[in-house]
């Protein structure tokens, strides 16, 4: 598949490039899409944490999205509140978990990522503080 890009030929995001492929998404699941693109590697988010952090829909809603167009995303960063990934995808969540350092409760079924570690609060990296120049002498 293609690469899609945008208007000044940076790589779209995954809800753009859904959206460009014919996935018909609607502006709720481009959302969802945008917010699991942002999860940093080694951090997760429940499917109740994205629809509070978008302030709309609910743990139900965010799910229905990443089944029908959750594939192009990292979807093993988007977890049940119990830490556990969806129902028949833990070995291979597993394998992501440990390639990202994931913090984990179990790596044995039922695996288990430790949420109080790993949840991501969607809020920005800190940011490296400016360089201070120094002037010169007089």
């Amino acid at each position: 598949m293609a690469t899609v890009t945008d208007k000044a030929g940076a790589p779209a995001s995954s809800a753009a490039q859904a959206a460009e492929t014919g996935a018909g998404l609607n502006a709720y699941a481009a959302q969802v899409l945008d917010v699991v693109d942002a999860i940093p590697p080694g951090r997760v988010m429940s499917y109740g944490d994205i629809a509070e952090y978008l302030g709309e829909g609910g743990p139900r809603q965010v799910g229905r999205v990443m089944a029908t167009c959750g594939g192009a995303v990292p979807w093993w960063r988007v977890i049940h509140a119990d830490g556990t990934p969806a129902p028949g995808h833990g070995s291979a969540a597993l394998a992501h978990y440990q390639a990202e350092g994931t913090p984990l409760r179990s790596a044995r079924p039922p695996v288990r990522v430790d949420m109080r570690r790993a949840r991501w609060n969607g809020a920005p990296p800190p940011s490296t503080p400016p360089k201070r120049h120094q002037l010169p002498s007089l």
